[in-house]
């Protein structure tokens, strides 16, 4: 209250000052004329402060009848709020209780719920990525909202849920047993969807047209495969697809499509010789040129190897065969003596090994030389394959075996191509070896019937 009055009396002071100011500037006063007006405006503020004073007074029972209120009502709610409490911690005696009571009551039916609450959701997963889905759709929603419901203590499993649980797992299992025919929508190469017939084999793999499928649990959508297995997996699902009843043979993934899709993945036989590169290409241009001289080569001496044993059956000696023309010396040379005769038929028979023999030589050359360019192309892709894993690391090793299963590309190609070379060289000079044989046991029989004749 003191501090209150103080406030008002300096209120009231700067209040007559103002007013003081207010007159001086008004018009100029002497000095008692100014004391008189300060004395004026003192005496008119005070009784300001008074009526203010006793405005203050008279508010004050208010004020006190207001703190009594917001007192009481504090009261009010602190009691309130200790109700509450105890309020709470019975209730919280009465839940345990009940708590145990549900728990007793339940007994073993607690671990029975708890392991359906598990099955539920594995096997919720497990249709969601299982092919019978795309026949049977919808199976794993009830499974998920099982799942929920059996999260909560408050919801118990129905006789009803228990028993559905039960057909699916037994639906599933049977259905993994049959071969079932359906249509449906199939997404086909280019990405537009045509009504197929489906063939669905247990719960492992979906075909349609002779074509392995796969089945995108997210999407809910059946597709192609972008890439195909080989003829001879394909071709098991044309006869399955083809046939209405009896035994078939078929590539059956039991994986459900993870090994379809190693298999998929794998490169082709063009795919690898592809991997070999430009050394790769080399090789098998060389093998190329190797097989066509064999062939060539094969075909001549198939020929002479003919006239020759047509030569041996006839006394008269014709050009058209190395045989011939060797026998021919003979008749030009019939009075020299029997050593120049056989430096005549040498002569003759080194005349005609080239055309014998022509080319065997780059055969033999090419089966050297076409492993030699295999190692040289699996040498430059091991540096190639190094230096992938200085930039990267070894933290991939498909990146090791990727690079290293192309570096060995060229060196089946060129052991492909020089095995068989080989062979046919072989092949081809003993051919030509045969024919010279014949020539020249034909040559000393001559040498041996003239030195007859001369002694």
């Amino acid at each position: 209250m003191k501090l209150l009055t103080k406030m008002t009396k300096m209120a009231a002071l700067v209040t007559g000052l103002g007013f003081a100011s207010t007159c001086m500037a008004a018009e100029p006063i002497d000095l008692d004329a100014l004391l008189k007006t300060l004395e004026q405006g003192k005496s008119a503020q005070s009784a300001q402060n008074l009526q203010r004073e006793q405005a203050f007074k008279s508010r004050e029972n208010e004020q006190v009848q207001m703190l009594k209120d917001t007192q009481a009502r504090r009261n009010q709610m602190l009691a309130e709020s200790e109700r509450l409490e105890t309020q709470f911690e019975e209730n919280e005696v009465k839940l345990a209780n009940l708590t145990d009571t549900l728990s007793n009551r339940m007994g073993s039916l607690k671990e029975l719920f708890g392991v359906l609450q598990q099955v539920a959701g594995d096997s919720s997963n497990k249709f969601m990525t299982s092919v019978v889905s795309a026949q049977i759709q919808d199976r794993s929603k009830f499974m998920d909202e099982l799942a929920v419901k059996m999260g909560s203590t408050s919801n118990l499993a129905s006789i009803e849920d228990i028993e559905k649980v039960w057909y699916e797992l037994q639906r599933e299992m049977t259905e993994q047993g049959k071969v079932t025919r359906f249509n449906t929508d199939v997404i086909v190469e280019g990405g537009a969807k045509a009504q197929q017939e489906v063939v669905r084999v247990g719960a492992f793999n979906l075909i349609s047209n002779g074509k392995y499928l796969e089945y995108n649990a997210a999407t809910n959508t059946i597709s192609q495969l972008t890439r195909q297995p080989v003829a001879r997996f394909t071709a098991t699902a044309e006869d399955l697809q083809n046939t209405d009843s009896g035994v078939v043979q078929f590539a059956l993934d039991p994986t459900g499509g993870s090994i379809l899709g190693l298999l998929v993945q794998a490169p082709d036989t063009e795919e690898r010789v592809h991997q070999g590169g430009t050394v790769g290409y080399v090789i098998l241009g060389v093998g190329l040129v190797a097989l066509l001289i064999a062939i060539e080569r094969f075909l001549s001496l198939m020929l002479i190897g003919g006239k020759v044993r047509r030569q041996l059956k006839d006394s008269v000696a014709r050009d058209d065969n190395p045989l011939g023309r060797v026998m021919k010396v003979k008749d030009q040379y019939p009075d020299v003596a029997y050593d120049t005769l056989e430096l005549k038929l040498s002569e003759a028979i080194l005349r005609e090994m080239p055309k014998i023999t022509r080319n065997l030589t780059l055969i033999k050359i090419i089966s050297v030389v076409a492993p030699l360019l295999g190692l040289l192309g699996t040498v430059t892709g091991m540096i190639n394959t190094f230096q992938a894993i200085t930039l990267f690391g070894t933290g991939d090793p498909k990146l090791m075996a990727g690079g290293i299963s192309q570096a060995l590309v060229t060196t089946v190609l060129g052991l492909v191509v020089a095995i068989p070379t080989v062979f046919l060289y072989t092949l081809l000079n003993t051919r030509a070896k045969n024919i010279l044989l014949i020539i020249q046991e034909q040559s000393a029989g001559i040498i041996a019937e003239r030195s007859e004749k001369g002694a």
